[in-house]
């Protein structure tokens, strides 16, 4: 048995079209296929993105007073 991970994309069917190379010629094999969107397994983070995130470390920045949200009853 093998793990194989396969990236694709769906076609304007809707559909994903798989070709699995198996290395054995007129054999019969078992499949199980686990299909999850790439978006939704924490991996589609652009190449880094991280990198943009930090603190700041200067003890004299300060953050202004942001104001105060209306009650939910006072909402439009």
């Amino acid at each position: 048995m093998s793990n194989l991970l396969i990236h694709s994309r769906s076609g304007p069917d809707s559909k994903l079209h798989l070709e699995v190379p198996v290395g054995e010629p007129n054999a019969d094999f078992e499949v199980e296929i686990l299909v999850r969107s790439k978006k939704m397994s924490g991996e589609g983070w652009p190449p880094s993105y991280f990198d943009l995130f930090g603190s700041v470390t200067d003890e004299t920045f300060v953050r202004p007073p942001q104001g105060e949200l209306p009650a939910p009853a006072e909402l439009p």
